[in-house]
């Protein structure tokens, strides 16, 4: 149950495809006219063909490859902001380091001003309107953590979306928690860049993710990195097409093929009912814990504004211990600590107190899987009451 960190396991389709390429292939795409060669950048292509598909974006070459979803997110970023300029960025309280830090390290080099937005303690839901409040005319981007890592916050991205394209300010969204287990259009959603990793919702291996660059948006997004891309070799100069533009190396062939089988088996099995799922399971996690004594869980009290992810604490139980105590006696894994999110534990509360426990949901989870974990949490919040009570 950290399917958060990263998803387990994974479609039998996703190993099978992987094994193939290195049994059989073997090639870099771009790096030879032999027929191995052109079938990896072929499966490379049909990746990029079926991210398009899934997220309803306007040219499957904008579906930049990147090592990770953090690395997207520094070239959205970073590729935005231009050191000879007033620059401002908005994010909010609950978002990932991900984003925070790419933006503290602009604000240090003095190259960037920030405004963070607060959100709802109880729920962790930003209001659009305070989204609104904080454009100014050198704003640059407005960077969110769709989904948070924590408390499995659902924001509110069309909406935000809609304010930023009124204001024609860079909308980036962050779905690391949300790409495979909601529907995203980054059109309807107006969304500029949306970057993701492979390896949690879209059920890829580590290593993999994407950054999608909406056309037009390349002409203001400056790259960070440069080097060989198997086109254009004449020119020691990076070239200026997509998505070679954003792509120097070699690509991580073994890895992207398997993403590709990822994100197909969600296609196969439809965004829609993987998402009703999940909210199946929610519910069953929410009535499982309803009246456990002791027990606190963040975030929103009910199905709405939320997915499978859950942060929790026990009176007179570490977070740490508690994970530990889930896996030794019961073996559910969890993730305990501030998750990468130091602000969104200071908006819950838990901070200064080492965090929560989290447990967070994939597809191959059942409803009595979910009940399991929850008999468990009560059987420890009960174990330790009367020590509580003292």
């Amino acid at each position: 149950m950290d399917n958060a960190a990263t998803s387990f396991p994974k479609p039998p389709a996703v190993m099978d495809a992987m094994v193939r390429y290195a049994r059989d292939l073997g090639a870099s795409a771009g790096r030879g006219a032999y027929a191995e060669a052109v079938e990896t950048g072929a499966m490379i292509s049909e990746c990029r063909r079926r991210l398009n598909r899934l997220f309803h974006g306007e040219n499957a070459d904008h579906f930049v490859f990147t090592l990770n979803c953090t690395d997207g997110l520094n070239l959205a970023i970073k590729g935005l902001v231009d050191p000879r300029n007033s620059n401002h960025s908005i994010c909010t309280h609950i978002d990932h380091n991900s984003i925070l830090r790419p933006l503290n390290a602009l604000q240090d080099q003095g190259w960037l001003e920030q405004t963070r937005v607060p959100v709802d303690s109880k729920t962790g839901l930003v209001d659009p309107a305070d989204i609104r409040k904080a454009i100014r005319p050198d704003t640059r981007l407005i960077a969110i953590t769709h989904v948070s890592n924590v408390t499995g916050t659902v924001q509110p991205i069309r909406e935000i979306g809609k304010i930023a394209r009124e204001h024609d300010v860079p909308f980036i969204v962050d779905a690391a928690q949300s790409a495979g287990h909601l529907a995203i259009d980054v059109q309807a959603d107006g969304i500029d860049m949306l970057a993701a990793p492979g390896h949690k919702g879209l059920l890829g291996p580590l290593g993999t993710a994407f950054l999608y660059i909406r056309p037009g948006i390349e002409k203001n997004l400056r790259t960070i990195k440069e080097g060989g891309t198997g086109s254009v070799s004449e020119s020691d100069r990076q070239p200026d097409f997509l998505p070679d533009k954003y792509e120097p190396g070699s690509h991580n062939a073994i890895g992207i093929i398997g993403l590709s089988e990822g994100v197909k088996w969600i296609a196969e099995q439809s965004i829609e009912k993987l998402a009703a799922r999940d909210t199946d399971l929610v519910r069953t996690f929410l009535e499982g814990i309803s009246n456990v004594e002791g027990l606190t869980s963040y975030g929103p009290p009910g199905v709405k504004n939320r997915i499978g992810v859950f942060s929790v604490r026990i009176d007179g139980y570490d977070p740490h211990e508690l994970s530990a105590i889930l896996e030794s006696q019961f073996g559910i894994l969890t993730r305990s600590g501030i998750h990468c999110a130091p602000l969104a534990h200071a908006a819950i509360g838990t901070a200064e107190r080492g965090g929560t426990t989290r447990f967070s949901f994939g597809p191959f989870l059942s409803p009595q899987d979910v009940k399991y974990a929850t008999d468990a949490l009560a059987e420890i919040a009960m174990s330790r009451l009367p020590a509580v009570r003292g």
